[in-house]
C-alpha cells in the first residue's frame, strides 16, 4: 500500500519502538529447525501460510488484515480469514509491523484455537525480515511473535547498509536469466543480508527474499521459488487477493480495475 504521511509519533514512541525491536530481536532464529526445511524436496510440509493488510486508496486508517493457508505442494487455499481492522499507530519507515504485526498474529492464533489442524508451518510475509535498517523487520516481528517459521519477500529493494538500487545492482538483475536465479545482498557491513531472486522465468523484476524467523537464507529462497506460480509466491498473492475482495464486498464497492487499490511497498516495511 502507498503510506500517507500521517503525523510523526513521539521521540518517546519511537525510543520505546526501538527498544521492543532490539528486545524481540535476540529472540531471532535464522538457521532451519524443522526437518522438512533441511529436505531437498521439502518433504513433510503440508502447509504454508501467507498474510497481508490491504486497504483503500485514500484511506489509511480502515484495511483489511487476512491469513490464508494453502496445501503444500498443490498450494491450494485451504483455509482463509480476513477481517477488517483500524490501523491507529502511524506509518513511520522502519516500524511497519507496530502497525500491522499485532493484526496479523491475532489471525494466527484465532485459526490455533479454531483449527489447530491448519496452522502453517511456515508463514511467507509481503515485507523484510533480516534485511531491515534494524536488521528487525515485519517478517522477524511476526515470527517472533507467533513462534512461526517466517519468510520476507519484498517487492522492492530496501536501501540499508549501503546497498542501493545503481547501475551495479541493475546489472546484476540482468544477469538473472531462469527462474530461481540469484544473488546475494551484501551490505557494508559484510552481512548477507537477503537474497535477490528471479521467481518465475517471465519476470523482469526480482524478489528480495531475507529471513524472518526460524529458517536459513538458503531455505527461505528455496521455499519462495516452489511457492511461485507467478511472480510473487502464491500464499502472498492469495492473501491480496483476497483481503482486496473482502474489502469489496464490505463496502460495497466496485469491482476492480475501477477500484483503486493501494499496496504497501515492501521496501519501507
Amino acid at each position: 500500500m502507498a503510506h500517507q504521511r500521517a503525523e510523526r509519533p513521539p521521540e518517546e514512541t519511537l525510543s520505546l519502538w526501538k527498544r521492543e525491536q532490539a528486545r524481540l530481536k535476540a529472540r531471532v532464529i535464522d538457521w532451519d529447525t524443522e526437518a522438512w526445511q533441511r529436505d531437498p524436496a521439502f518433504s513433510g510440509l503440508q502447509r504454508v501460510g501467507g498474510v497481508d493488510v490491504s486497504f483503500v486508496k485514500g484511506d489509511s486508517v480502515n484495511a483489511c488484515a487476512s491469513l490464508v493457508v494453502l496445501s503444500y505442494p498443490e498450494l491450494e487455499v485451504v483455509y482463509e480469514e480476513c477481517c477488517m481492522v483500524n490501523l491507529l499507530a502511524p506509518y513511520v519507515s522502519g516500524f511497519l509491523a507496530f502497525r500491522e504485526v499485532p493484526f496479523l498474529a491475532e489471525a494466527v492464533r484465532q485459526l490455533q484455537k479454531k483449527e489447530p489442524s491448519l496452522l502453517p508451518q511456515v508463514l511467507l510475509v509481503d515485507g523484510n525480515g533480516l534485511l531491515h535498517h534494524r536488521g528487525f523487520g515485519v517478517a522477524c516481528h511476526l515470527g517472533v511473535l507467533t513462534d512461526l517459521p517466517c519468510i520476507g519477500v519484498a517487492k522492492k529493494l530496501l536501501q540499508v547498509d549501503g546497498l542501493e538500487k545503481n547501475n551495479l545492482h541493475k546489472e546484476k538483475i540482468q544477469l538473472l536469466q531462469a527462474g530461481g536465479d540469484t544473488f546475494p545482498l551484501v551490505g557494508d557491513s559484510g552481512i548477507v543480508l537477503g537474497m535477490a531472486l528471479k521467481s518465475h522465468d517471465r519476470s523482469t523484476n526480482p524478489l528480495y527474499v531475507s529471513v524472518g524467523h526460524k529458517i536459513s537464507l538458503e531455505a527461505a529462497v528455496r521455499l519462495t521459488r516452489a511457492c511461485c506460480r507467478f511472480r510473487i509466491p502464491e500464499p502472498v498473492r492469495q492473501a491480496d487477493i483476497r483481503s482486496r475482495e473482502y474489502i469489496r464486498r464490505t463496502l460495497g464497492l466496485p469491482v476492480p480495475p475501477a477500484l483503486g487499490w493501494e499496496r504497501k511497498s515492501a521496501a519501507v516495511s
